[in-house]
């Protein structure tokens, strides 16, 4: 059996980036890890009647092609994508399930405060301040 390195994503006991169920069962393995149980049907729920295949790239590309890779552990990875979703300033649906993951795998309130205030400088004030809010919908219905 591989190992992965500490903090390294595993899939069925092996490194994610060895793993030979392929990329599109390490998506869906991730998916529930990051999102719940019932993320993939309720992804595939939202897009059935507008781009059903739009499921699959999300979960083998961005999932079990991407996320999946060896070299950053899951929670620096959703940091980077909480970082890039307030970047953008318009992705606030995004914004809000990497914020949820990051959660999910650990993250304090302290360092996804930290992750959308080191933007400051390079995201607008109003990008900054509606990923704050985000933040703060996420904290206080889990709270």
């Amino acid at each position: 059996m591989n190992e992965s390195p500490p903090g390294q994503p595993t899939v069925s006991g092996h490194a994610a980036h060895d793993n030979p169920l392929g990329s599109a069962k390490r998506g869906e393995e991730l998916l529930a890890q990051l999102h719940g149980q019932d993320a993939a049907s309720a992804l595939a729920a939202e897009m059935q009647d507008i781009a059903p295949a739009f499921v699959d790239m999300t979960i083998e590309w961005a999932l079990g092609g991407i996320l999946a890779r060896p070299g950053l552990d899951l929670l620096t990875r959703e940091l980077l994508l909480v970082a890039a979703c307030t970047t953008l300033g318009h992705a606030p649906l995004q914004l809000r399930a990497h914020a949820e993951a990051a959660r999910r795998l650990g993250a304090t309130k302290e360092q996804l405060v930290e992750a959308i205030l080191q933007l400051t400088f390079y995201a607008s004030g109003p990008s900054i301040r509606s990923a704050l809010l985000t933040l703060k919908a996420v904290f206080d219905e889990k709270s």
